[in-house]
């Protein structure tokens, strides 16, 4: 495979440096895209949007962590193959 790939354009700095991703890594590992995930999420606010059809009735005074942050918890978690809680394995085809 000759074809030059360009970089992905946008990505937001790691630990200060420079992010750049391309996909022509022939049989490397792409478990790097992980790296990914909070990034793209926060663009997209997935979390927050779902969070936002739920009615939280819990006492504020009470609550450590809001329901975006339990939804992104368990997104990330699925995504990086994850034990599924309610069977305690790991879930088929990595949780995705």
């Amino acid at each position: 495979m000759n074809e030059i790939i360009p970089y992905l354009p946008g990505l937001s700095p790691v630990a200060g440096k420079e992010l750049h991703a391309r996909f022509d890594g022939g049989r490397l590992s792409s478990d790097g895209g992980v790296l990914f995930f909070p990034g793209i999420e926060r663009r997209l606010g997935i979390a927050d949007l779902l969070a936002s059809c739920l009615h939280d009735e819990r006492n504020p005074a009470s609550t450590t962590h809001s329901y975006a942050d339990m939804i992104r918890a368990r997104m990330f978690a699925i995504a990086c193959g994850g034990a599924c809680p309610r069977a305690g394995q790991a879930e088929p085809g990595g949780g995705l």
